[in-house]
């Protein structure tokens, strides 16, 4: 059953506030991909009430009934909400053991919705180094034989991380780093033994910041830095 203007607007005024009570802490790609997951606004707030009791109340467990107090929606709505979260694997019950008391319970497990956020996050950074490859010149592909993306994963001798690709893909649109200057970057924290990606940020801001624009400027940069020393 869809929900009506008036419940939307109920939803966001209760989510107001349950923020200005203390914040909720939402993972941004919960809101970037829940429409692609198929998951509808009610079912995005269980989830949120759900996080915010396991991290915020300190309740693994909410009942049904104490989910549905904190929301507009009717309770055949919420459990019709929760249901489908189970069965589409987007939370899971867990049975434990208190190691204390040997009492058996069971707390709501998130890791499944967390992992499909992964996916999708990874599924777009794989889309984007395609369509970057795509677009590199063919002489240019052909003499390198691999695209940014790998050459630094090379170098990290590891697959790089969601959040790594994100800090590649804000240096080429956000920042406007050529690949050159970022490969260039990439050799001088390999030079000075510190192969990680807050160095390499800090070495293409200096950079910046001075008007170094090229491999070439980089060099002379670098060796005036030396020389100064």
């Amino acid at each position: 059953m869809a929900l009506s203007d008036q419940q939307h607007k109920q939803m966001q005024s209760a989510l107001l506030a349950a923020l200005k009570e203390g914040t909720v802490a939402i993972p941004t790609l919960l809101l970037k991909y829940y429409k692609r997951m198929k998951l509808t606004e009610l079912e995005v707030m269980i989830v949120i009430h759900l996080i915010a009791s396991l991290d915020k109340a300190k309740n693994d467990f909410p009942t049904i009934d104490e989910i549905q107090a904190q929301m507009t929606a009717p309770p055949e709505q919420v459990i019709s909400g929760l249901q489908k979260l189970m069965n589409e694997n987007f939370i899971a019950i867990d049975e434990e053991v208190d190691d204390a008391s040997g009492i058996q319970y069971e707390r709501y497990n998130l890791d499944l919705l967390y992992n499909k956020l992964a996916a999708n996050l990874i599924e777009d950074h794989e889309a984007l180094r395609l369509q970057r490859l795509s677009q590199v010149p063919k002489a240019t592909a052909a003499s390198q034989g691999k695209d940014i993306f790998t050459v630094i994963e090379k170098e990290f001798a590891r697959p790089l991380t969601p959040m790594e690709l994100e800090t590649i893909s804000g240096w080429l649109d956000k920042d406007a780093y050529r690949e050159e200057l970022i490969l260039a970057a990439l050799k001088e924290a390999v030079f000075a033994g510190k192969v990680h990606f807050r160095y390499i940020d800090r070495i293409l801001l200096e950079w910046s910041r001075n008007r170094v624009a090229t491999v070439e400027q980089a060099k002379e940069y670098t060796q005036r830095f030396r020389n100064s020393r």
